[in-house]
């Protein structure tokens, strides 16, 4: 019998040992109003007040109910008011108080930030937790949650071990800043990095509300623009896993956490690999669901299915902040959803496929299949040797552009074809069954570099017979990294080295009749910086290798135990579309000289929230390159977020563009404030970074 038969019979057994001991099955508790606390002040010990949105149910000032908190920078009285509403009035009913809390330095709190997850950051979330713990309506115990910068520190705190806080969910989050966040890829500078850094820009110095704050608004926006940081330099200054990144990266010490901990995952999200080595290196009660999505909460999956994910998040508060049994331990360690196609297929249909469970993580019913790359393709037998000869092309990737997708009209990676043509490519032969993978491939190459610095990008795709060529996963190795993030090596000239890249985690099947591909290149623009000089790879092959994770298909359904919502429906399909027409892309090239340019544009609508506050965001991405010159390659980045309500009317814009020589990163910064249509600030900064094997 299979896991997955082995998993449904114990899920069975347990409700028949339930009954027999005359325990019902867990339901959810009737749902109840709530009271809506617009703002409410935290304090600190330094005398700062930290701005929180907070909801509780209807009695709980009489029996005092478990709160659960999100700690953002993210501003919870206009950016994100619709989400936090949203998720509030489906939630708290199930008894629970909610909190929304901005980070100092950001929306309503008092301060100054000045950078990602620091100490502070994490200090002041102790006192959060415990000024939670002891108010009126609240019993003590707290759960922290969240998603992307909420789910990074909800592990932070957690690793900080606060008495109150009793549990918490992490999702699309990483235990590693350096190898897992929007800045690094495999040890190579990513596009994102660029990215992020224009939009945190305007994330440290938007402006607090005057009806929260009253008239020192304009004291307290001022003062956050001039202590603002030339961050993409900040950034550019660590290269390696140094001390800058280890701090808040848990990684570097799993056992610091001693509670409860819920990992949740999307399979076409870009932290997607927090969450098996949590299940594997934590020693807590711990549980992951890897859903179809993308950087979603489940409730909102993109693509599809999703989850009634509100009472999932009630099983999960009542059994570890009420201590009432719900059953959802005795379940399996990690649920997955096995996609039958790439998001990239169908979207904005829901992914095809089915729920796959494993009792453990690592399973030990998932097996290793070697594919050698021999010159008739990928091979399980190991034939004789030879080698191919790769060379870093500054154009190819464009097939491959994001490592972030977000707007999936078009962020999702196209058809490979192109791209695949253009690479050293291993085909299968016709897949005779099914064959299906839960985990992290693994691409290993014997390779040799005429030049000190390279890069090494594996692509994983299925190819269909009509000869498209779909993303399944794929990896980046800068191959100064290959024994080490944090002491990394020049490669000798010449000389060759068995390297080993890790492909993102995926649960996919490939399909009977369909091929494997791995396509092997040296560049991957845009996502990914080229290399400081034009780059020649030699790669052995024969004994070069991809092993794939693979997962017996199991003859029983796993029955996921949390309502699914099957389909979005036609108007939601509707919207999907509508809001894609915000996006514009376009791609020129290559022309005559090999010149690449590509340009995004994001025009968002004016949103007016039940505040009277109209919210504005707008954002300008382009890339380019030239064929056979890595420095040409100009990156840059535009963001404006306005927000205004009556006369008050603010607009930040910052703009990052980064250029290189062999030696050296260039990077401009900018920031600008406008009240009205008067500047109030502005400020430019322009940093020569040297490369450090990069």
């Amino acid at each position: 019998m299979s896991s997955g038969a082995v998993i449904l019979a114990s899920a069975l057994e347990a409700r028949a040992a339930d009954t027999l001991r005359g325990r019902p099955p867990w339901k959810l508790p009737k749902k109840r109003p709530f009271k809506v606390i617009e703002n409410e002040w935290i304090p600190m010990p330094d005398g700062a007040r930290l701005a929180a949105r907070i909801w509780v149910p209807e009695g709980a000032w009489a029996v005092p109910v478990p709160v659960v908190f999100e700690y953002l920078p993210y501003r919870k009285r206009d950016l994100e008011r619709t989400r936090d509403s949203e998720w509030a009035a489906a939630f708290v009913p199930y008894g629970f108080a909610y909190a929304r809390v901005d980070i100092r330095g950001t929306g309503d709190s008092d301060g100054i930030l000045k950078g990602e997850y620091l100490p502070q950051e994490q200090a002041d979330a102790l006192e959060i937790i415990a000024w939670l713990a002891c108010q009126r309506w609240s019993s003590g115990a707290v759960g922290m949650r969240g998603i992307s910068w909420g789910g990074f520190n909800s592990l932070q705190v957690a690793a900080k071990q606060p008495p109150a806080l009793k549990a918490i969910i992490t999702q699309c989050a990483t235990d590693n800043r350096y190898t897992d966040d929007a800045h690094y890829v495999g040890g190579a500078l990513t596009f994102d990095k660029l990215d992020w850094g224009a939009q945190f820009k305007t994330v440290l110095v938007g402006p607090p509300d005057p009806q929260i704050v009253g008239d020192r608004w304009r004291s307290l926006w001022l003062d956050r623009l001039r202590a603002s940081p030339p961050i993409m330099a900040e950034w550019l200054s660590h290269q390696r896993f140094d001390a800058f990144w280890k701090q808040g990266s848990i990684s570097t010490d799993y056992s610091q956490i001693k509670c409860p901990v819920y990992a949740v995952g999307g399979q076409i999200d870009a932290y997607r690999d927090f969450l098996p080595r949590l299940l594997a290196n934590l020693q807590v009660p711990r549980k992951g669901l890897m859903g179809p999505w993308g950087h979603r909460y489940p409730q909102i999956a993109d693509p599809g299915p999703g989850l009634d994910w509100a009472a999932e998040e009630a099983r999960w508060w009542t059994q570890w902040l009420i201590g009432e049994n719900t059953g959802i331990m005795d379940e399996p360690m990690l649920e997955a959803y096995m996609e039958y196609q790439t998001a990239s297929e169908v979207w904005p249909r829901d992914t095809p496929g089915r729920w796959v469970a494993e009792r453990q993580w690592p399973s030990a019913d998932i097996q290793s299949q070697i594919f050698y790359m021999t010159a008739t393709g990928l091979s399980s037998d190991k034939q004789a040797g030879g080698s191919r000869i790769l060379r870093s092309q500054e154009t190819l990737g464009t097939a491959k552009r994001e490592w972030f997708p977000d707007n999936f009209q078009v962020d999702l990676p196209t058809d490979q074809t192109p791209d695949d043509k253009r690479s050293l490519s291993f085909d299968s032969a016709p897949l005779h069954d099914h064959l299906e993978i839960l985990g992290r491939p693994i691409v290993t190459i014997l390779v040799a570099s005429d030049k000190p610095v390279a890069k090494l990008a594996v692509r994983i795709n299925e190819v269909t017979p009509d000869g498209k060529s779909w993303s399944v996963s794929y990896g980046i190795l800068n191959l100064t990294h290959r024994d080490s993030h944090e002491a990394p090596e020049p490669l000798v000239a010449g000389q060759r080295y068995e390297v080993e890249v890790r492909c993102y985690f995926t649960a996919h099947r490939f399909k009977k009749g369909n091929r494997i591909r791995v396509a092997l290149s040296e560049s991957l623009w845009p996502l990914v910086w080229p290399s400081p000089e034009p780059v020649t790879l030699e790669v052995v092959i024969g004994s070069s290798r991809l092993t794939l994770p693979v997962r017996p298909v199991e003859a029983a359904v796993y029955k996921l135990p949390i309502a699914e919502l099957m389909g979005r429906i036609e108007k939601q399909v509707a919207a999907d579309r509508e809001a894609t027409r915000n996006y514009t892309l376009t791609k020129e090239g290559p022309d005559a000289n090999g010149n690449v340019v590509l340009h995004k544009v994001l025009h968002q609508p004016p949103v007016i929230l039940d505040t009277g506050t109209e919210v504005t965001e707008k954002s300008d991405w382009s890339w380019s390159i030239r064929e056979g010159d890595p420095h040409s390659s100009v990156w840059r980045m535009e963001w404006m977020s306005g927000i205004k309500r009556g006369a008050w009317n603010t607009t930040t814009r910052a703009i990052v563009e980064l250029t290189s020589s062999a030696t050296e990163f260039n990077i401009k910064e900018s920031i600008q404030a406008l009240e009205g249509h008067k500047e109030v600030y502005k400020r430019t900064w322009d940093n020569a970074i040297k490369r450090d094997l990069m």
